[in-house]
């Protein structure tokens, strides 16, 4: 170990960095956020640094460096574009005790400048000693993922409780059992999910002695996104390796699910049209059963959970029995398959609006056979999809996409209305086939596309041609 870690205390103490450009702005607001006096000494200064100065924030002097400015500082940065004055600031601080630190030359300096993952009061610093600062920040963002962002305020709570702590376990090791239990329990999950208020009472009523801090079950609904694990949220991704038991679907993907926790158990109750693994009440059942043998219980669906997931209905089973649970939104097909099919949503000149419907078939009865046959139509709201300058997404419409087109052109959209179908969207397996609203399901059914597909229509789907990014396959 090279250089030993410390943490100082700079809140309302003065610290100097000489240099006025856009390093030594960084360095400043970093060192603000430790609550330091900051006075900044250079002959010019950029415009970050002056708009600090004008709120307030710093203290500058428009000046050549001289060893006199650096009296009564606790903390030193030289951070200018001359290796000699930077090399004259480290030898002034030195002779004076103060800690230095140089831009880029570790070699003339007394403490290196880590790189931080702030989760204050948490703060977790990574140094290479200076020789491999893009290393250290490659780390941090591994760590970044792994570490909340509440659990700064996790710590908060625990300082709250600390000396009622120590009143209720005097000995060390209770005290260090007691809280290893908090931070890896139900009390931790209920800050990380923003209940603090019910995370506070829990903890009372642990200290008080009328619950202890054993596991409880709590059921996790997290949305899996479109496809690519890449898109997965940190909570999600953090819920996924802690969960005991997976209850997923059919639209998650192979590589999302294989970054679920390996030894959780895995439940398939995926649906497809015409064949569902579990109705939606034993659904609802299931994971209430398994929450009640206080089992930590990923529910992973597709997409985001409250699009199209059913997501409301689960948690209002759960609400009624009093099982506890978090919801993780995941980014939904509508924008996750749009995005990497090269479609956006929006745009000024083809669309100011976007409507999501799904397309399910509904079966109908034919009224020349008595009402007794009966044939599968959409039933959907067409006069609303057929607006002018919308885009409209549907979901689950793959089946019913003749019928989609015929409709959206007997009310009104244009034959040669831009359309696309987006097949297995954001992974590598992506296909997707681009024709009008006369020509689509034709050329979709040529494709033999299969689901899960996304329908898009608008007059957006012009910009694919244009904004096409991601390609795993040759165009169709």
């Amino acid at each position: 170990m090279e250089t030993f870690p410390i943490f100082l205390k700079l809140k309302g103490r003065r610290c100097v960095v000489i240099g006025g450009g856009e390093v030594a702005a960084r360095k400043v607001s970093m060192l603000l956020k430790a609550g330091a006096t900051i006075e900044v000494i250079a002959p010019e200064f950029c415009s970050a640094l002056s708009d600090l100065f004008t709120a307030g924030k710093i203290a500058y002097t428009h000046a050549l460096f001289t060893p006199l400015q650096l009296d009564e500082a606790c903390l030193v940065i030289a951070a200018t574009n001359s290796p000699a004055i930077n090399q004259e600031v480290s030898q002034a601080a030195q002779q004076k005790n103060i800690p230095v630190n140089v831009v880029d030359s570790p070699e003339l300096c007394t403490f290196t400048m880590p790189s931080i993952v702030d989760r204050s009061p948490i703060v977790i610093a990574i140094s290479s000693s200076g020789v491999a600062p893009v290393l250290a920040r490659q780390i941090r963002s591994k760590i970044e993922t792994m570490v909340p962002a509440t659990y700064g305020r996790l710590a908060v709570l625990a300082a709250e409780f600390r000396d009622r702590v120590k009143q209720r376990f005097s000995v060390m090791q209770e005290r260090r059992i007691f809280w290893e239990d908090v931070f890896q329990g139900s009390i931790a999950e209920q800050v990380f999910s923003g209940q603090e208020s019910s995370a506070r009472a829990a903890l009372q009523d642990v200290l008080a002695g009328k619950v202890q801090t054993t596991p409880r079950g709590e059921v996790y609904l997290v949305g899996g996104g479109p496809g690519d694990p890449d898109l997965l949220t940190f909570r999600a991704l953090r819920l996924m390796q802690q969960a005991d038991v997976c209850v997923y679907d059919k639209l998650v993907s192979p590589e999302v699910m294989a970054l679920v926790r390996r030894d959780a158990a895995l439940v398939y109750v995926g649906k497809a049209r015409d064949q569902h693994t579990l109705p939606q009440e034993e659904i609802n059942a299931l994971l209430v059963k398994l929450a009640k043998e206080g089992k930590r219980v990923l529910r992973l669906k597709g997409g985001d959970p409250f699009i199209f997931g059913r997501g409301g209905e689960e948690i209002e089973t759960l609400m009624e029995l009093g099982i506890p649970f978090q919801v993780v939104p995941g980014i939904t097909a509508a924008s996750g398959v749009s995005s990497y099919a090269g479609i956006p949503l929006t745009h000024r000149d083809y669309a100011q609006s976007c409507i999501f419907t799904t397309g399910h078939l509904r079966a109908k009865a034919n009224s020349s056979d008595h009402g007794n046959a009966k044939e599968s139509t959409v039933d959907l709201d067409w006069l609303a999809l057929a607006r002018p300058n919308q885009t409209v997404v549907i979901y689950m419409g793959l089946v019913g996409l003749p019928d989609i087109c015929r409709q959206l052109i007997a009310h009104g959209l244009a034959e040669t209305t831009p359309a696309a179908v987006v097949q297995q969207g954001t992974t590598l397996k992506q296909r997707v086939v681009v024709a009008d609203l006369q020509t689509l399901a034709e050329k979709v059914a040529v494709a033999e596309m299969k689901p899960p597909c996304l329908i898009i229509i608008g007059g957006v789907v012009n910009l694919r041609e244009k904004l096409a990014w991601f390609e795993p396959n040759a165009p169709i």
